[in-house]
């Protein structure tokens, strides 16, 4: 069932998302060689209590972390640990909060020291197909045509999107319906309406979009060892067309 919300709850859904924005953007800032995922996550951690929120994913299903930390050809999932950034790795960072009963959910995925024109050109085409899709967020398309428009701007540049992992409504709970693949045709799916909340995430990888769970449970890796790259916003659905609430105010 999709719930969908009114503008107060917005706001309130607004709030918590543009703690997540602060706090990735604190963790961008930090990220460079040497330094551990696990110090990351225990910063995200530091920083959510700090602004009175909780760290959403801690817990959730049984994950120990408040961070996905994924690296290279770690898609999603990443479990943070003591191993070190190196120059020329591409991490990916995930975060959620749950701040006064409602949930913020967006990615990021960042370099760390130099890196090559291939691993800056995966980040790029992912955050573009991200943005291609939320311009289809508006009232009266389908849900299809975000998929489709991110698929498409993907596949366009040569990349895979994979099709294991999709993204998702976000509300009072971190996952709620509807599912959002970031495959699809155009045209088709569930009707968009006004107050539906979505958080919109393209996983995209540089060669087979087939993956693999690693023994740890969690950890989610390109199959082929190629690397992967993750943005996510979560967006309101309003008349007045896609509002992306996990962006800097």
């Amino acid at each position: 069932m999709v719930i969908l919300k009114c503008p107060d709850e917005i706001e309130k859904l607004r709030a918590s998302n543009q703690i997540v924005a602060e706090i990735l953007l604190e963790l961008r800032e930090n990220v460079q060689p040497g330094v551990t995922t696990r110090e990351l996550n225990q910063l995200s951690e530091d920083l959510a209590r700090k602004k009175k929120a909780r760290p959403a994913f801690k817990g959730y299903r049984g994950y120990p972390y408040a961070l996905c930390t994924s690296i290279n050809g770690e898609v999603v999932h990443g479990m943070p640990s003591e191993r070190m950034l190196t120059s020329g790795d591409i991490l990916s960072l995930d975060f959620g909060v749950d701040y006064h009963g409602y949930c913020g959910d967006a990615a990021i995925t960042v370099p760390v020291g130099k890196v090559s024109p291939a691993a800056e050109r995966l980040m790029e085409v992912t955050e573009a197909s991200l943005y291609a899709g939320i311009d289809q967020a508006q009232v009266g398309k389908r849900l299809g045509d975000i998929s489709a428009a991110v698929q498409q701007r993907v596949e366009a540049a040569g990349f895979s999107v994979v099709r294991d992992y999709v993204g998702h409504g976000i509300g009072r709970s971190m996952h709620e319906d509807p599912q959002i693949p970031n495959y699809g045709v155009a045209g088709r799916g569930l009707l968009l309406k006004p107050g539906m909340v979505l958080a919109i995430e393209p996983m995209v990888n540089e060669g087979s979009y087939h993956v693999r769970v690693l023994p740890d449970g969690w950890t989610v890796m390109t199959e082929d060892g190629k690397r992967s790259a993750h943005f996510e916003h979560s967006v309101a659905i309003t008349k007045n067309g896609p509002d992306i609430l996990s962006r800097i105010a």
